[in-house]
Parts: structure tokens; sequence; C-alpha cells
């Protein structure tokens, strides 16, 4: 980091483990981005909520060479949770910057749409057909949205594809998407 760290407390009293724990969080970002010009935190404690207490905020700036970098505002009764999944969404963005500055483009799995064909005789598993007729299986723990027991034969749905061990599998299932033929 080209200028120094920067930690700021507001609503409550600056705390030495605290701010420990933002300068190790903080040092660890080079890693990911070496020419990080500045890193600003701000942790503050918040007003009492009625149900929650009083949860503290935390945010991140973080300044590189192209464009500036924000976290605002991760909530949590617990400053070091608060603190690790700011630095957490920083780290991401950081990842992200970088492949941009490379011209690498962030890759999302394609979704295929299908009709739920039969179940196996266990119930256990499912099996989705597309246009193509490909045969995608599908289990419990691959729905998005709708519990498994709730598809019948001839819902259609939308899924992501995946080649298992076991064969074709479709993860991230979820009900009711039509593809426009």
């Amino acid at each position: 980091m080209k200028q120094p760290l920067e930690i700021r407390f507001i609503g409550m009293e600056s705390s030495d483990a605290v701010e420990s724990a933002a300068r190790e969080k903080a040092g660890k970002l080079d890693r990911f981005r070496p020419d990080i010009m500045a890193c600003r935190v701000t942790i503050e404690l918040a007003e009492k909520h009625r149900h929650q207490g009083r949860p503290f905020a935390v945010r991140v700036d973080v300044t590189v060479p192209d464009h500036e970098l924000r976290v605002d505002r991760v909530h949590d009764e617990d400053v070091y949770v608060a603190l690790r999944e700011a630095f957490d969404d920083m780290t991401r963005q950081l990842q992200d910057s970088v492949r941009r500055v490379r011209g690498e483009e962030k890759l999302h799995a394609s979704t295929l749409h299908g009709e739920v064909v039969r179940f196996a005789d266990d119930g256990h598993c499912g099996f989705i057909r597309t246009a193509e007729g490909d045969e995608y299986w599908f289990g419990p723990e691959n729905m998005a949205g709708a519990p498994f027991e709730h598809l019948a034969p001839g819902d259609h749905v939308q899924f992501v594809p995946e080649v298992a061990a076991e064969g074709r599998q479709a993860k991230r299932v979820s009900v009711g998407k039509r593809h426009a033929a």
C-alpha cells in the first residue's frame, strides 16, 4: 500500500484489538492487488435496534490506479464477524478488478431448459429432458427455490448442466422457467 492504512472508529472508543484485526486483514489485500494506493476502514457502533442489540457497521474503501472500490455497511453484532465479512467482500472486488485489468471475463454457467420426465423408483432423484433429447439427473440437493417433493413429471425447469461421475447432472434446478421455442 502506498499510503498508510486509515482506521476510524465512530460511536465507540478505539480498540487496539479491533484495530490490529483490521490491520491484519488490510495487509492481506496486497496479495490480490499489489498496486493498492490507499485503504480506509471505518468501524461504527450503530444505534441500538429495538430487537437486535447494537450492530457494528464496517466500511472499507480501497483506491487502486483505475478506480475506487467500496464495501459499504456490513452489519453484525460481533465486530470481528463484520470485519471478516467486509474484507471478504473487498477481496472479491479486488479479484474482479484484476480480472478486468487483464481483460478476463468472469464466466457464468450457462443454463438449459427442460422438462421433468420421470423419477427413480426410490424417489431419490429425477430426470430432466432437454429439447435436444439429452437427459440429466438431479436430486433434492440440486434444487433452487421449490422443494424437490413439489416437482411432477411435465414440470418445466431451468438448470445448470454439469458432467458428474454418475453422468449428466442438473444443478441449481428451478421450477417454472419456460424456454421460448
